[in-house]
């Protein structure tokens, strides 16, 4: 049986191995993400990040308060935003492009990684094998959320620095009202899960995980 999670409460409810196993991953995934973004702006030449420890795989470094409380309300949450100042990047117009790039990146190699563990016979079966599925799928989630292009995801910074002039306007709207608009839809997402952003989400989230052999959602015991 696998399970989409969509209120973090009702999944706690129906399997505490699984919610749990869904709060590691998004530990993980956002330690990761955030780490991923520090070390390739440090590469690049922006010693920001590093001068305020972020360079690290400690998660006390990279969590939020307000976006782990967020993590056991609702499975959902985020992390502490990397400071970038793009002017000390190497690189021209890519170098916070690669920078942006990086976390998802980062979410996407830990969804390949539990790809080569769940295969792996010796590790069995129950709970290790929720685990990974469970690591999987959030990391695979994370990976195409924060390519969405609305602002401050990494999305927009990767493809609005290609975008043609003539959407200027455009580009300037959303870096100004997308948090607002992320925000109402991460709302409506905890509050109406039947018009969640997250059901739009699963679209490439589960043909990315059957084509790497991993479960399209996550294994409840």
């Amino acid at each position: 049986m696998y399970h989409t999670p969509t209120m973090f409460v009702q999944l706690f409810e129906q399997s505490p191995a699984a919610a749990v196993a869904i709060l590691l991953g998004f530990v993980v995934g956002i330690t990761l993400h955030e780490a991923a973004h520090a070390a390739s702006a440090y590469l690049l030449g922006d010693d920001t990040a590093y001068r305020q420890g972020r360079v690290t795989l400690n998660p006390a470094s990279h969590l939020d308060i307000l976006g782990s409380l967020m993590l056991l309300i609702a499975g959902f949450g985020w992390g502490r935003p990397t400071p970038v100042t793009p002017a000390k990047l190497r690189g021209g117009v890519m170098g916070p492009v690669a920078v942006a790039f990086a976390g998802p990146a980062s979410n996407l190699l830990i969804v390949a990684a539990c790809a080569v563990l769940y295969r792996i016979p010796a590790l069995g079966e129950g709970y290790l094998l929720v685990t990974i599925a469970a690591v999987a799928f959030v990391n695979a989630l994370l990976f195409v959320f924060n390519l969405i292009p609305i602002p401050p995801l990494d999305g927009a910074k990767v493809i609005f620095p290609f975008l043609p002039r003539s959407l200027d306007g455009f580009v300037a709207f959303m870096n100004q009202y997308g948090p607002t608009i992320l925000l109402v839809l991460v709302v409506v997402a905890i509050f109406l899960p039947g018009f969640s952003i997250f059901g739009f989400l699963l679209a490439p989230v589960v043909p990315l995980l059957e084509t790497l052999g991993l479960p399209p959602g996550i294994p409840v015991l």
